[in-house]
């Protein structure tokens, strides 16, 4: 997963992209911490979602900009607009769940 360090690029990987995956997390956030690799390990059964991961603590003005006040936070973008938003308490599964559905729709 790409990491983003401006507004500027996360807002150009939404315009680019068909379906794009915005992970939000913090530094001191161990679920985060744990969460990301099972991401990563998820995004490869979907090649067309392009993954992105922005560290609030590095890029503050993301939280206002994306609507990201708790993390961990998972946003699913599909064709610039949002689909899916996740936050806190992630289940993988009902998560995979939600991106599969979407997934199928567009590219099956």
């Amino acid at each position: 997963m790409e990491q983003i360090f401006s507004l500027e690029n996360a807002k150009k990987a939404l315009k680019d992209n068909e379906m794009v995956l915005l992970y939000f997390s913090s530094e001191d956030c161990g679920i985060c911490t744990s969460l990301l690799p099972k991401l990563d390990e998820m995004l490869e059964n979907y090649p067309e979602i392009n993954g992105y991961h922005i560290s609030i603590d590095e890029l503050q003005e993301a939280s206002g900009e994306f609507s990201v006040f708790t993390v961990p936070t998972i946003l699913l973008y599909i064709e610039g607009k949002e689909a899916v938003r996740e936050a806190r308490f992630i289940s993988m599964d009902i998560l995979e769940e939600k991106i599969y559905k979407y997934y199928n729709i567009f590219f099956k």
